[in-house]
């Protein structure tokens, strides 16, 4: 079946004698069902029907004169920003006039998995941001502009965290080089410094919050109303704690009944005060230290947590638990040598 063909075979040779002998052929065009995920392309051609024909699973098409990836795109896929999805399938970077395509109206390569191995999605994490000062966890407003410039200059897509666990569920094909970014806290910085720099560059982010640090009108955390501002703009607000106590152990002289109902009540109250500000939904959780255990996991899936984040630096494949999923910390001493060093979205690694 041709759509079974991996996208990282040399596809174009193949693609060029499939494409050619489609076009030329009389045989008829052929309508194609409606896909839940991609809408059916216009039904008025922009270009002689020998030049595009649609398939009940994919279309064929030469490219002509002022087509793009993002403009074959919108035509077949009525989306834009799914020009990923057609580079990738046919293993280039940009369309020429007369150059043979294949659009597929359906995930490829769910998982990321290929003959030489497979996937993996890093998620990194801040926490605070300064104009010049720096420490372990503190980033400088010059530093984390070079870093999201980076990602644009190397080809990495941002993408938010539903579409990551949207992935880990083997439910959506994201870009190759996909990657999230995460801040902790709720520090004032992230809206005066990181914030004004993803919006420049179009990227969503997810900001996990801790609610008893949010303060009105404070001068070193965020506040309702900049948190509300950030949702409407591409910033995911979730989950914390309430306290950021850790939560996979009892503090002092608590009995587990009492550890047990302080864990509950922080993550209950935390989600009921985020959900009642916000007007959003919380599927997702960032433990406090990076710990957990399975008591905390079995609350999280009760209340109906979608999934939570580790401080275990390394990126995921599809097949990670998704309450387990690894984060990379983004310290204030690294370089960009440093960075890049985080940002691992391929696995050769046997699976055993």
């Amino acid at each position: 079946m041709l759509l079974s063909i991996s996208f990282t075979e040399p596809l174009l040779p193949i693609l060029r004698i499939i494409i050619l002998a489609l076009l030329v052929s009389g045989c008829a065009v052929l309508p194609r069902p409606q896909p839940p995920e991609v809408p059916a392309p216009p039904s008025e051609a922009r270009v002689e029907p020998q030049l595009r024909r649609v398939f009940p699973d994919f279309a064929a098409v030469i490219a002509q004169p002022g087509d793009t990836l993002s403009s074959l795109a919108q035509e077949y896929l009525r989306d834009p920003s799914m020009d990923w999805f057609i580079a990738e399938f046919n293993g280039i970077a940009t369309v020429s006039p007369g150059q043979p395509l294949i659009i597929p109206f359906s995930p490829f390569a769910k998982g990321g998995l290929t003959l030489k191995g497979y996937q993996t999605v890093p998620v990194i994490s801040y926490h605070r941001f300064s104009k010049d000062k720096t420490d372990l966890t503190t980033v400088t407003e010059k530093a984390f502009e070079e870093q999201m410039g980076f990602l644009r200059e190397h080809g990495y897509h941002v993408i938010t965290i539903d579409e990551l666990f949207d992935f880990l569920d083997f439910k959506k094909q994201i870009p190759k080089k996909s990657v999230v970014i995460t801040i902790d806290d709720g520090w004032r910085s992230a809206y005066d410094i990181a914030f004004p720099i993803l919006k420049k560059y179009g990227y969503p982010a997810t900001l996990f919050v801790y609610t008893d640090f949010i303060f009105q009108s404070s001068k070193t955390t965020l506040d309702w109303d900049l948190l509300r501002e950030m949702a409407k703009n591409g910033i995911s607000v979730q989950c914390h704690t309430k306290t950021h106590r850790y939560l996979d152990r009892r503090v002092g002289r608590e009995s587990f009944k009492e550890y047990f109902e302080a864990v509950k009540k922080d993550l209950v109250e935390s989600t009921r005060l985020i959900k009642q500000r916000l007007n959003s939904d919380v599927k997702y959780l960032a433990y406090p230290y990076g710990e957990t255990n399975h008591l905390v996991i079995a609350l999280l899936m009760k209340l109906g947590y979608r999934g939570a984040l580790t401080v275990e630096r390394g990126s995921s494949p599809f097949f990670t638990p998704p309450y387990r999923v690894n984060r990379s910390m983004i310290y204030g001493t690294f370089g960009l040598k440093d960075f890049e060093n985080n940002l691992n979205t391929f696995s050769n690694k046997a699976l055993r």
